[in-house]
């Protein structure tokens, strides 16, 4: 089934200019890049995108990294989507995560982690909506 989904290149993949490697990998994976979008977070934008995690131990630490610097959002689509994007994205965790995977070959560390992906069909609606204005 065909899917949509949302990634996100984070601060510290577009600092460090993987941007273009990243967006190789997806392609070489069946990913079709429906739209794209190069933006800087705000805290509004973040308390709405993130607030799930408002309260959490990490939030003030990932906040602080999204501010940091510009983010690049893909809506992507493809046979599973979902499923496969978190796939080839990798484990946040660097002991758990699988070598070749985009966190293994470009996350600094468990916040600066390269990329996120949607974890379900309601969040993929939900965060394609607040980063490219759906509806």
């Amino acid at each position: 089934m065909i899917e949509s989904t949302l990634l996100l290149i984070k601060p510290n993949a577009v600092k460090n200019k993987n941007i273009g490697e990243i967006i190789s990998i997806i392609e070489k994976d069946g990913f079709l890049i429906k739209n794209i979008r190069y933006f800087r977070f705000t805290e509004d934008l973040i308390n709405i995108f993130y607030k799930d995690h408002i309260g959490k131990s990490f939030f003030d630490n990932l906040n602080k990294f999204m501010l940091s610097d510009v983010t690049i959002a893909l809506h992507l689509e493809r046979d599973k989507a979902i499923e496969r994007l978190r796939q080839i994205n990798g484990d946040t965790d660097p002991e758990t995560r699988e070598t070749g995977t985009i966190r293994s070959l470009f996350a600094d560390t468990i916040t600066a982690n390269a990329v996120h992906s949607s974890d379900s069909p309601q969040n993929a609606k939900r965060e394609l909506e607040i980063i490219f204005g759906y509806r």
